[in-house]
């Protein structure tokens, strides 16, 4: 489900999980301890990436349509630990968005501190609203830290999913480069801002995410047990067995 390729002292970690990289518990954290990890292992900043034409299609609805309301839960709550884990790292995280990046994929790039997408027919947003699932609020405040007011309102109200264009118009992604080039531009990114001196780039930068650990900090059980509940409420349910159904038309047997 990951693979982990080392460049020097970054470490990449390329999503591995045909056919859309959906996210699963199992994926969910398998991430997390590669993140950890690589901080372990002395690594002094991390890419995350995907497989060309996909970073992430985000969660794996279909399987977790199948989990009660306890396994649910675990799960929820390891998203939130993962996203906490990227988002107060101690070593800085690029993603490198090869591609289709929507919902899950859009949320795992915005904890990250600098994010590249590739050139293409390619989408990407937080379209929880337009799936049955309202944003859970924490998520919304680090949309709001990459992309201000505004903008956050407005992608998440709407649950849009726009090009790579848009995306660094409203200032979603950094960066807009061939699907090739992705990769290779987050690691010479991460290698640029690795040439600073560390202890002042270290303190700046933990001091310029402080509000996402404390957005975090904030996230108790039974903010949780609130998502959860919008999970199994009948409106969400609906839709969400609607588009499984719609997706598991579209994928071959097997």
């Amino acid at each position: 489900m990951l693979v982990t390729l080392d460049h020097d002292r970054i470490r990449e970690l390329r999503l591995d999980r045909p056919p859309v990289n959906a996210l699963n518990p199992a994926l969910l954290l398998r991430l997390r301890v590669a993140l950890e990890e690589a901080r372990r292992d002395g690594c002094r900043g991390v890419v995350l990436s995907g497989s060309p034409g996909c970073f992430s299609g985000g969660l794996d609805i279909p399987e977790l349509l199948r989990l009660g309301r306890a396994e649910m839960t675990a799960t929820w709550g390891s998203l939130f630990a993962l996203l906490r884990a990227l988002a107060t790292s101690e070593i800085p995280v690029a993603a490198a968005l090869t591609g289709h990046s929507p919902a899950g994929g859009t949320v795992l790039a915005i904890h990250a501190d600098y994010r590249i997408m590739a050139e293409g027919p390619f989408r990407l947003g937080l379209n929880e609203v337009q799936v049955g699932l309202p944003l859970p609020e924490v998520i919304f405040r680090t949309l709001q830290h990459v992309v201000g007011e505004r903008q956050a309102e407005r992608l998440a109200v709407g649950g849009l999913l726009v090009e790579p264009a848009e995306a660094l118009r409203v200032g979603l992604v950094d960066e807009v480069v061939g699907v090739a080039d992705v990769i290779p531009r987050a690691l010479a990114w991460m290698t640029e801002l690795l040439s600073r001196p560390a202890a002042a780039m270290a303190g700046t930068r933990a001091m310029a995410r402080r509000s996402l650990r404390q957005g975090f900090d904030a996230l108790d059980p039974a903010l949780i047990e609130d998502v959860v509940d919008q999970w199994f409420s009948a409106e969400t349910q609906a839709v969400m067995h609607a588009l499984a159904e719609r997706l598991g038309k579209r994928r071959p047997a097997g």
